[in-house]
């Protein structure tokens, strides 16, 4: 029966409901005419079938080709790099034009819906899109990743209901540099983290003199052993906890009462810690040069050390 004087036929695929198709202006059907509505429906979900295959199919080979320009093997050979460039073009992607890598991350459970929906996006940007890494890979002609870093945070975002971070790197010139920008995207990812941004978008430049710390040609260990390197090794050798009250005290605003409540240790403990990271890293450990310094250094250690380990501790050392 008619509602409201609309036919409605839903359009299945079995027992899923692919949607439906509605018929105004006839207050009636003849047999004939229902019969005709019905195969209407079935119709339509062959061609939503056969469109969704087609998509799938175009996907697959989109992720594909994304798999073989993020691996470093075709760097150092030009004839691999030109085969990719145009298997790219055959779908519709140029390679030729600035390209940017952008890294998206959210819930586990919710990366499939993420992978689809980043691959809609790369379709109208042009682009290409699948899962890496435990994350999702977006490549975007555009010389500005910053930006849709940012838009693509939000909107993502909005659409799972939960946040979206992005991190961005770029552009590349050509295939043979994508695995590198694929790399600092990564890095940029790990920081928005670490830097408590999470559910934002950013690119490498964005995020000021830490960016430049990510590029892919500086030396991130170093520059943490050398700032920090005194104090790391005295925890590494004593089992001890300074650099994580060193964090803690930062973090804390230079507060000893605020930072012994994070530590749940007694403010003389946070002092007596204190005083041995002073005589590592000599007394102007806590001038406002020094201190930015060594703020910066404890946010990349966050950055560099293995989940589920302590600010001052590698993998083989044992919990405090």
């Amino acid at each position: 029966m008619p509602v409201d004087g609309v036919w409605v036929s839903a359009v299945l695929a079995g027992p899923e409901p692919l949607g439906s198709i509605a018929l105004s202006g006839r207050p009636d059907l003849t047999d004939s005419d229902r019969r005709l509505f019905e195969r209407a429906s079935l119709d339509t979900a062959l061609l939503l079938l056969l469109r969704r295959s087609v998509a799938e199919a175009e996907d697959r080979v989109r992720g594909e080709l994304l798999d073989d320009l993020l691996t470093a093997a075709h760097a150092t050979d030009p004839r691999r790099g030109g085969s990719l460039a145009l298997r790219a073009r055959r779908l519709g992607v140029d390679l030729t034009a600035p390209t940017s890598v952008l890294v998206l991350h959210c819930e586990p459970d919710l990366r499939s819906r993420l992978t689809t929906e980043a691959a809609r996006h790369a379709r109208a940007l042009r682009g290409l899109a699948g899962p890496q890494g435990g994350h999702v890979v977006l490549l975007a002609p555009t010389a500005a990743p910053g930006p849709l870093a940012e838009r693509l945070a939000a909107g993502l975002g909005q659409a799972l209901g939960a946040p979206v971070t992005c991190g961005a790197a770029g552009p590349a010139e050509g295939p043979p540099r994508l695995p590198a920008v694929h790399g600092e995207a990564v890095r940029c990812l790990q920081a928005l983290t670490a830097l408590g941004r999470t559910g934002e978008g950013a690119s490498v430049s964005g995020l000021g003199f830490v960016g430049v710390l990510l590029g892919d040609r500086t030396d991130i260990d170093g520059y943490v052993r050398r700032v920090l390197g005194p104090v790391l090794d005295y925890d590494d050798r004593r089992g001890t906890e300074l650099v994580r009250t060193l964090d803690a005290y930062f973090e804390a605003g230079a507060s000893l009462a605020r930072a012994k409540e994070a530590l749940h240790v007694h403010v003389n403990t946070v002092v007596q810690r204190l005083d041995r990271t002073a005589r590592l890293l000599g007394p102007d450990w806590n001038t406002p040069d020094r201190a930015l310094e060594l703020q910066l250094a404890l946010r990349l250690n966050r950055l560099r050390r293995p989940p589920g380990t302590g600010p001052g501790r590698s993998p083989a050392t044992g919990p405090a």
